[in-house]
């Protein structure tokens, strides 16, 4: 099966180096020069255990023309409209698309689309790029997958294959899923990056940690969490789990890059406003990495 993966940063490199041993994989990348570096090296994926090179092919997205039979887009939230725009003009619609953006604010832009299967996905694995064409696998986790639109068949046959090398689980309910990483990504990502901690500092220090706890509060209010522990059991188990992690929002800010902030707290502050809920400390945690990100823009 012919595989395009549309975005070459972490995720989409370790995307592309595990299901390179199952799929032929083309990886369209921003940039030409990101294009000739994978084809002449190959993808270094790094873990604790070892090193391997996966062979794929890298094209620019400028050559991308849909005929994929899974296209996988890898690309951060802000980045998602130009590529929706691009999806639209394709003479023919790929037959299977899934997208991996953290937040919930990509799903209005789905809407729009006519392509046969529409997926969304929630990637749990921890990765860094550390250069063009190599990418650490830090933490080992799961791909949760559901249907946006669509059938259910390819992907349940999906899931079952790439299972064999890189852990996939499909989800019944698509909302539901995203909530989940919604929650965990709204409380881990701006804190660590307005305190500029690793992610087990948010439970190990009790300070920040009633922090933690206020914010889930008024989150829980927002999405109205019908058995709010569960959700507040699974921050905590990420926290520790990831102890040692930098989120990926606090290395935006570090590298002077936009932050997906307006997919995650952009989107609850919205539900927040519809449904005429107060936020404070949401509206405030928003507004200080806004500023965050207009610094780096100077």
């Amino acid at each position: 099966m012919r595989v395009g993966i549309i975005g070459a940063g972490s995720i989409g490199l370790l995307f592309a180096a595990y299901l390179s041993r199952l799929f032929d994989v083309t990886v369209y990348t921003r940039s030409q020069e990101q294009a000739n570096e994978i084809d002449l090296h190959g993808i270094s994926l790094l873990n604790r255990m070892d090193r391997t090179v996966a062979v794929v092919k890298a094209v620019p997205i400028t050559d991308w023309q849909g005929s994929d039979e899974l296209t996988i887009v890898a690309v951060k939230q802000y980045q998602l409209f130009s590529i929706i725009e691009r999806l639209k003009q394709t003479p023919t619609m790929p037959e299977n698309l899934l997208f991996l953006q953290n937040g919930m604010g990509h799903l209005k832009l789905l809407n729009d689309l006519k392509g046969t299967n529409l997926y969304v996905g929630s990637v749990e694995h921890g990765a860094l790029r550390e250069n063009l064409y190599t990418v650490r696998h830090n933490g080992a986790g799961t791909t949760n997958v559901a249907v946006y639109k669509g059938d259910s068949g390819f992907l349940q046959w999906l899931t079952g294959v790439v299972s064999k090398v890189f852990p996939m689980t499909y989800q019944e309910e698509y909302l539901a899923m995203l909530e989940k990483k919604l929650i965990a990504n709204a409380l881990i990502n701006p804190l660590t990056a307005i305190l500029q901690v690793q992610n087990g500092v948010l439970v190990d220090n009790p300070f920040y940690y009633k922090i933690l706890q206020n914010l889930f509060c008024e989150i829980s209010a927002i999405l109205n969490l019908k058995q709010p522990e569960e959700y507040w059991g699974q921050v905590i188990k990420i926290c520790q789990q990831t102890a040692d992690n930098r989120s990926s929002m606090l290395k935006d800010i570090e590298a002077n890059r936009l932050t997906e902030v307006d997919a995650i707290l952009g989107y609850l502050l919205e539900e927040a406003d519809r449904k005429g809920i107060t936020s404070p400390q949401l509206v405030t945690l928003y507004y200080l990495i806004k500023g965050k990100e207009s610094q780096g823009e100077r």
